[in-house]
């Protein structure tokens, strides 16, 4: 039964991705998507003038690729983190992520029209990550509730920045500070899959071999160190690889909150805490749970709502569910 589980969560993306590829505001008849896939690799269909083409390669395979990409590298983010801060209710922006990158994406659109709004959320995001960790160092040794009451405090630091520049930005550009911060896809095309492809990459993988010792560093430290393991650079390594990943998603497409929270709880819960088996399944779902969010948000109106409000709306309820439980369900115990 587990093993039945495990595959249900492992092609789920490609399920998930195939359906969404003919849905939207023009829908596309699957066989014509189809049709214009084996076009492109073998050649053997006349497809030029049709506009499906068009919609299917330029705008919306990209953009399932992409929420795809942006879905794992958050919930792969929010297994580790939770993992190696043994906290179940810690998301991939408990470190400052998040804020950084929100004042990253403001000051440029506020004052810096020239620059790239990707690269100064990525920058600003790993900056806010690293005054988080030194705020942490003042303590002496780092661990866990120091580096979680520092990611707090740059938090709060930055989201008062932002709050800054909106107030003195003019209508226009505060319009598109705040449509930044609530999460879209709308924007996505192949740079920016290519963006988050090489952050995930870069991020996860090395994650993804060194998975199985998730599983140790979720023990407490003593147990940790009696076992051999140097947890305070273990813990940066995770960390490092995790926020890299993190703040690639997040320049791309904006904030888009609870997936690194909901998603991790949901394969625990089914499979269990070994991380080995966790870590994977919960990069795949996902994957598939941002790409059904997005599906939702660009289906459910003639507009594009931005996807982290359908998140939110998913998330909220998710949350009630967790305090009923009293997380005990919930971190597999």
């Amino acid at each position: 039964m587990k093993s039945i589980k495990i595959i249900i969560f492992l092609i789920s993306p490609l399920i998930v991705s195939w359906v969404s590829l003919f849905l939207g505001a023009y829908e596309i008849n699957p066989i014509i998507v189809i049709k214009i896939f084996l076009n492109e690799i073998f050649h053997i269909f006349d497809l030029k003038d049709i506009p499906e083409k068009a919609i299917l390669m330029d705008i919306r395979l990209p953009r399932v690729l992409l929420a795809g990409l942006v879905g794992a590298s958050l919930s792969g983010s929010g297994v580790v983190l939770q993992g190696i801060f043994r906290n179940p209710l810690v998301d991939p922006f408990i470190l400052g992520i998040s804020a950084g990158a929100a004042f990253g994406c403001a000051i440029t659109v506020g004052f810096l029209p020239d620059w790239s709004i990707q690269f100064n959320a990525f920058v600003f995001g790993l900056i806010a990550v690293g005054l988080a960790y030194i705020i942490a160092r003042t303590q002496g040794e780092i661990s866990r509730l120091p580096l979680i009451l520092s990611g707090v405090i740059v938090s709060a630091f930055f989201q008062a920045l932002v709050s800054i520049v909106k107030f003195l930005v003019d209508p226009h550009k505060l319009q598109a500070i705040v449509f930044w911060l609530m999460g879209s896809f709308s924007l996505s095309d192949w740079r920016s899959f290519k963006i988050a492809f090489l952050g995930v990459l870069i991020g996860l993988f090395p994650i993804f071999l060194m998975r199985w010792r998730l599983n140790v560093l979720s023990l407490s430290e003593e147990e940790a160190k009696f076992l051999g393991v140097n947890v305070k650079r273990e813990r940066l390594i995770f960390i490092i690889f995790s926020t890299l990943a993190v703040a690639t998603a997040t320049s791309v497409c904006g904030i888009i909150g609870w997936v690194g929270l909901m998603v991790p709880h949901v394969v625990r819960m089914v499979i269990g805490p070994d991380h080995k088996i966790l870590f994977p399944l919960s990069l795949t779902t996902g994957a598939s749970y941002m790409i059904l969010a997005d599906t939702i948000s660009r289906t459910i109106t003639n507009f594009d709502i931005p996807v982290g409000i359908i998140t939110a709306l998913t998330g909220a309820p998710f949350f009630l569910y967790l305090m009923k439980k009293g997380g005990k369900e919930a971190w597999g115990k």
